[in-house]
């Protein structure tokens, strides 16, 4: 093995392991990898940015600009709304919804379809008096599946896609991924409305069936007001009267900083923030009955609440702007007016100040502001609202002009008159004249991240190509394989794919795993196809984890669920589509 092979196995093991650790965030890992592959002359300078033109990440960017025109005419939400009904006992729910969700992401990105209907499920959940974590993660899953089924439902199919351009010559189309991903999405729906949702702890319950609302409670900071009736009583004996308001006292802050364990002991004085872990209801009861204040001076992150200011639940995603910041760094209330009551993160306690708490994807934030600037702030911050709101009449009018736009796009990319990327930019084009997508959200739509990731990581699987990295690795598996049949490797590199995608990127997992499967293929002399397919499969099946999927981590904070709950409906469904995948691709792309 050669140096420069050395150095680059060396480099994108790192990679691999850095994004396994999830420590540091994908993008910049990957930029990087890339700019050390640079510098170490891995990668030529010509093909330093060449990800960043590619078809591949110019599709992705496209199809997030037309993901979030579809949800801003609101022609999804009123389909919505005629879909669900609170009244239905939740197994029928669960399988109208799945079936939805699925159906939706074939048609958008699948992270686009879960945000535009997780607040309308969460809304049902409520009016049914039942807790959302019963049907969040089957609605997760169901996008998922659903994703597989066209070329832009989900990031791992564009870039199998146009990687099958770049090595043959011809990239798949739209619909090429529908016999193998709709027979997937089909069976593995069928799985989470009749039987997934039951294995979540606690039987028919679900994740956390002990909550009586979707989230066990914020961590908040309520201010001792002077003529407060706690002043000169002990922390302890509040005890009763949080309990009767269903909030529970956790700290106390005194002069900025939290106090230690015995805060329970200190005498309570004018000035004091009191941490407190309740619902937003128990929040606003307890600082009723006690006499507490929403926070302090602005410039301490507080805020009073006046006549107009409401409260909004927010889960923070993959990638928000939030996302490892806190409310101070990013001056939310100077900026805004916006103040941050709580965080809720899986019913975990923390010792930090609320305003000064670094931000996790998964959290839920209660913020508290004017009514009409909360929805601006949340986009703004990158978060996902809780709460449906209602739809203006012009997004109701525009509706059909959107859905009209995206069907033309979708027919003349299908039938070859336009390129695929051509087509899609040809529909942005009207979108942002007709103001559906205004034009400062075009570039908020784009999830820059996975841009960055990907134009970072093309370069490096090129160079793992023309270096002969990928001959090495196919070489090495079928060394290993080599009793083995062809069906039983196909199956062995979708299990293994499966795998890596459910700890780290799944757009970094199909760019690498590419390349391998067609040398694989071309080694064995089968067609190389029916390999692409079971890594396409395998890239967009992460099931097991909250960190293999950005719809996975984006349901985490507002279902309660734990990092375990997932393995217990996943693991099932990832060997169920093991067994459907196999049969189908070999019956549509034989070997």
């Amino acid at each position: 093995m050669t140096t420069e092979l050395t150095l680059l196995f060396a480099l994108l093991t790192a990679v691999l392991a850095l994004l396994i650790w999830g420590r540091w965030r994908y993008d910049l890992v990957a930029f990087g990898a890339l700019v050390v592959a640079l510098v170490a002359g891995l990668v030529p300078p010509e093909k330093a940015f060449s990800g960043f033109g590619h078809p591949a990440t110019i599709v992705i960017a496209l199809v997030l600009i037309i993901s979030r025109a579809l949800s801003n005419s609101g022609a999804i939400a009123l389909l919505a709304r005629h879909v669900v009904d609170s009244s239905r006992r939740v197994g029928a729910h669960i399988a109208i919804m799945s079936g939805f969700s699925a159906a939706l992401s074939t048609v958008m990105n699948n992270v686009a379809a879960l945000a535009v209907l997780m607040p309308v499920d969460i809304e049902a959940a409520r009016k049914a008096g039942r807790s959302a974590s019963r049907t969040l993660m089957p609605l997760s899953f169901a996008s998922i599946l659903g994703g597989m089924v066209t070329l832009i439902g989900t990031p791992p199919n564009i870039v199998i896609a146009e990687y099958r351009g770049d090595a043959l010559g011809d990239p798949y189309r739209m619909f090429d991924f529908a016999p193998v991903g709709l027979a997937c999405a089909t069976v593995g729906v069928a799985y989470i409305a009749l039987v997934g949702w039951r294995l979540l702890p606690g039987g028919d319950a679900g994740a956390g069936g002990d909550m009586e609302g979707i989230l066990k409670g914020y961590i908040a900071e309520l201010k001792v007001a002077e003529d407060s009736p706690v002043v000169g009583k002990r922390v302890r004996e509040l005890d009763d009267l949080a309990e009767d308001n269903d909030a529970a006292i956790v700290g106390l802050v005194r002069r900025g900083q939290r106090m230690p364990g015995f805060s329970r002991i200190v005498e309570i004085r004018k000035g004091d923030l009191l941490v407190v872990e309740a619902t937003p209801d128990g929040i606003d009861k307890l600082a009723k009955a006690a006499g507490l204040k929403y926070g302090g001076k602005p410039s301490e992150g507080g805020l009073i609440p006046a006549a107009d200011h409401a409260l909004m639940e927010v889960a923070v995603p993959v990638g928000a702007r939030i996302e490892g910041r806190s409310a101070l760094s990013v001056r939310l209330l100077y900026r805004h007016g916006v103040a941050l009551l709580g965080v809720a993160r899986q019913g975990k306690r923390f010792r930090e100040r609320v305003r000064k708490l670094e931000i996790q994807a998964g959290d839920v934030l209660l913020l508290m502001g004017p009514d009409e600037q909360l929805p601006t702030v949340a986009a703004w911050l990158g978060g996902l609202p809780l709460a449906e709101r209602d739809l203006p009449s012009l997004q109701r009018r525009t509706a059909a002009i959107t859905v009209g736009i995206f069907a033309t796009a979708i027919a003349l990319a299908s039938f070859g008159v336009l390129y695929l990327p051509v087509a899609l930019a040809a529909a942005v084009v009207p979108l942002v004249a007709l103001n559906i997508v205004p034009l400062r959200q075009v570039y908020d739509s784009v999830e820059w991240p996975v841009i960055v990731l990907l134009g970072s990581m093309i370069p490096l699987g090129g160079a793992l190509e023309s270096s002969g990295g990928t001959v090495l690795i196919a070489e090495t598996i079928l060394e290993f394989s080599q009793s083995l049949s062809p069906v039983v490797i196909l199956v062995l590199l979708m299990a293994i794919t499966m795998t890596l995608s459910d700890v780290m990127n799944n757009v970094a997992t199909a760019v690498i795993a590419a390349p391998v499967a067609l040398e694989v293929a071309t080694r064995l002399g089968v067609n190389p196809d029916a390999y692409l397919m079971a890594v396409a499969v395998g890239a967009s099946c992460a099931f097991l984890t909250p960190i293999g999927h950005k719809n996975n981590t984006l349901i985490l904070g507002p279902g309660g669920y734990r990092f375990g709950d997932y393995w217990r409906m996943g693991l099932p469904l990832e060997i169920l589509i093991l067994l459907v995948a196999t049969p189908m691709i070999l019956l549509v792309w034989p070997l």
